[in-house]
């Protein structure tokens, strides 16, 4: 009994010591957060205005059919490069010969007919002043020598018609480059003015965009613009302003804007999606924050500063931003730390531990 008496106040003590070093680590545990901290540094900051496109050719054309008829010829195929002037398609259209020759014909017998008209009106003017006419067959001469004029010239015009309806039979490329469309056979049927082919200048790719109506005062032609394109979204390409369109349409309210590439592009097509960035200002040694580590409340701008490893709520005062970043004008000094990104849980004076693989 008295060896129990003896035991259990060591009992006692122990389980106390147990207890307290319990709640001890309980209260610690839940007022310390462990955080992914950012140095505030001077960097360059860089404004752009964001906008999405597509690619475009600033030398395309789309060649029609001029006339209806069946494809006898075929020059060229769809991805082939053509030359300007080349050949692509020819229509097999005999009637075409056959109504030039008969314009030829008809030109030909009223220009005879009207030469020997023009031979009896000057026969029968010198007839008149001889007085062996009267005035009345005179006048049917010249009558009938001006009505002869007017129908040469209608045939002339006729027989002008007819061979450039047979020059119509060839269609050409305009300008050189590559076939994006010709999906015309020999034997097909073409109706008049469809569209048969297309070229397009793979040398002139631009791409373009479309911009906010409140972004557009903002740039200007030889601004610095970075260009991605989802079908290669790995890579990003280097170009500027070329062209702003100075027009806003009513419904979309942005404005078009073109955008030289500084390099030609392998593999790009026209039509692929782009998006892009242009830059419109660039500001060297700004005092830089990621944006994700600023959240606002009543209307005030604040961060999580880590100040000897304690959580503080830091008022700041915001300037210019870019995609990543956000300029402190004033709350915060070049070397201090933020915490990346705020959560709910974070309380005033909590210890902070530090990611150590996400810290910089």
């Amino acid at each position: 009994m008295q060896t129990l008496q003896k035991i259990l106040p060591k009992y006692t003590i122990a389980l106390g010591i147990v207890f307290l070093a319990t709640v001890i680590y309980l209260v610690t545990r839940g007022n310390t957060v462990v955080v992914e901290a950012h140095p505030v540094k001077k960097m360059e900051l860089a404004q752009a205005v964001y906008a999405t496109g597509y690619v475009d050719a600033d030398a395309m054309a789309d060649l029609r059919s001029e006339i209806s008829g069946t494809i006898g010829f075929v020059g060229a195929h769809e991805g082939e490069w053509v030359d300007k002037g080349s050949t692509i398609l020819v229509f097999d259209e005999r009637r075409l010969q056959l109504a030039v020759e008969e314009a030829k014909a008809a030109y030909a017998e009223q220009r005879s007919e009207t030469y020997d008209l023009r031979a009896r009106r000057k026969r029968s003017r010198n007839l008149f002043r001889a007085g062996a006419i009267a005035r009345q067959e005179l006048d049917d001469a010249e009558k009938e020598y001006t009505q002869a004029m007017k129908l040469l010239q209608q045939r002339e015009l006729q027989l002008k018609s007819r061979q450039d309806d047979l020059k119509k039979q060839v269609v050409t490329a305009p300008i050189a480059g590559v076939l994006t469309l010709q999906e015309a056979k020999i034997g097909d049927y073409i109706v008049a003015n469809t569209l048969v082919a297309r070229v397009i200048d793979t040398t002139s790719y631009i791409v373009n965009v479309e911009v906010d109506e409140l972004d557009v005062p903002r740039l200007k032609t030889g601004q610095p613009a970075t260009v991605a394109l989802d079908a290669l979204p790995e890579k990003r390409f280097s170009s500027s302003v070329a062209r702003v369109v100075p027009q806003t349409d009513r419904i979309t309210k942005t404005s078009k804007v073109f955008l030289a590439l500084d390099e030609y592009v392998e593999s790009i097509q026209v039509g692929m999606t782009a998006t892009a960035n242009i830059i419109y200002n660039v500001q060297e040694g700004a005092l830089l924050v990621p944006k994700s580590s600023v959240f606002e409340e009543a209307r005030q701008n604040y961060v999580w500063k880590i100040e000897k490893r304690r959580l503080k709520k830091q008022r700041i005062v915001t300037g210019a931003s870019d995609i990543r970043y956000v300029e402190i004008l004033d709350g915060l000094s070049e070397g201090d730390s933020v915490v990346v990104k705020q959560e709910e849980k974070f309380k005033e004076g909590m210890e902070a531990k530090i990611r150590a693989d996400r810290a910089d």
